[in-house]
């Protein structure tokens, strides 16, 4: 299997599966200097882990994180940074009943179809506990930000799960470390408990919608035609499990505005450009305009649930389902992180980019 990588300088590569000794990244390309540490890493890998409530999978892990080269008294040498975390709550025997059954909404028959073999045990890569080693990796390249770019500041939260979305007029940013969905509204955080605790009980399952807005970053990052900024974030996006749609901007929205309502108006600040509006979320030809860049993505139910389903055995005959096991009821909870994450690897990518490039910003408006 290969294509386990993705970025241009700044480069990560994932290893490993769900249910095996370990999974972790190679980073290539970060660079020399950047002040780095397995705890600082920690802190963002502990917003991903599991079991930490009532509404994601109860499989414990601790998501310790261990550097193992790449790094020399504190800072990063500008080698190959090799990360590792340990799995250590495996429960390969929940998946003995599928070893032979294709569960309905993930990746087991296409693997099969593709590969002529799959680690049935959780998924093996197509499993969402891949995506520990890319939160590892986004905090690597959120070191690298905060030396080289330190007003660059990520930041991913919850805008609807199911049908249930939040009132952008409540929008509130210190809200959304303060309930388990990452949700900058205090009201529907709570509407959503509610909602979430009924269909947990139901033994079902539902999507998400994450958006992540990336503040500070500088105009000129991306390139046009096929290295534009909007185009890497949304195959970052696209690359995570189980996801299914992505959106820069207003998105699939803007079909529905006029050309005088959609295009961003600008106006000369004391400091530069100025925009009465950000439709284009803080991009434009693919190159950042110095405007908040806003992704939005959306994740589908997770598709192991205790509702039997139709199925297939890999003989082709017909047959029924339940998925046992630690599953998330909303898979999108956790891939609040994720996205952040993947936005950082970007953002630095980008940044390394137009610096090898260009330098400094060659056009001067005023």
């Amino acid at each position: 299997m290969s294509l386990n990588s993705f970025g241009h300088l700044f480069r990560v590569t994932t290893w490993g599966e769900s249910h095996g000794p370990a999974l972790g990244a190679t980073v290539d390309g970060c660079p020399p200097g950047v002040p780095i540490s397995a705890e600082a890493i920690q802190v963002w890998l502990d917003k991903r882990k599991p079991g930490q409530n009532k509404y994601t999978t109860q499989r414990r892990e601790a998501d310790e994180v261990e550097i193992l080269s790449g790094v020399f008294e504190g800072q990063t040498t500008g080698t190959p940074i090799q990360l590792m975390i340990q799995n250590t709550d495996q429960r390969s025997k929940d998946y003995g009943d599928i070893a032979e059954k294709f569960r309905p909404g993930h990746a087991d028959i296409t693997y099969w179809q593709k590969y002529g073999i799959r680690d049935y045990r959780g998924g093996g890569r197509s499993s969402a506990r891949e995506t520990a080693a890319r939160v590892a990796a986004g905090g690597i390249a959120r070191a690298a930000l905060a030396m080289m770019a330190p007003a660059v500041e990520i930041t991913g939260y919850m805008v609807q799960i199911g049908p249930h979305k939040i009132d952008r007029s409540r929008f509130d940013w210190g809200q959304i470390t303060q309930n388990p969905f990452w949700v900058p509204d205090a009201q529907a955080a709570n509407d959503w408990a509610r909602y979430l605790d009924d269909l947990r009980k139901s033994g079902d399952s539902v999507g998400a919608v994450i958006e992540v807005t990336a503040r500070g970053v500088p105009a000129g990052l991306g390139a046009p035609v096929y290295g534009k900024l909007d185009t890497d974030l949304a195959a970052a996006m696209m690359s995570i499990n189980a996801v299914k749609g992505v959106e820069i901007g207003d998105g699939m929205a803007t079909a529905e505005l006029t050309g005088s309502a959609n295009a961003d108006e600008i106006r000369m600040g004391p400091d530069g450009p100025v925009y009465n509006s950000n439709h284009a979320g803080g991009i434009l030809g693919g190159i950042s305009t110095g405007q908040d860049v806003v992704v939005r993505f959306a994740v589908k139910p997770t598709s192991s649930i205790l509702t039997p389903r139709k199925t297939i055995t890999k003989a082709g005959e017909e047959t029924e389902i339940v998925t046992k096991g630690r599953h998330d009821p909303c898979v999108g909870i956790r891939a609040v992180p994720v996205g952040e994450a993947m936005a950082a690897c970007v953002i630095l990518d980008h940044l390394l980019l137009h610096r090898g490039q260009i330098g400094e910003n060659r056009g001067a408006i005023g």
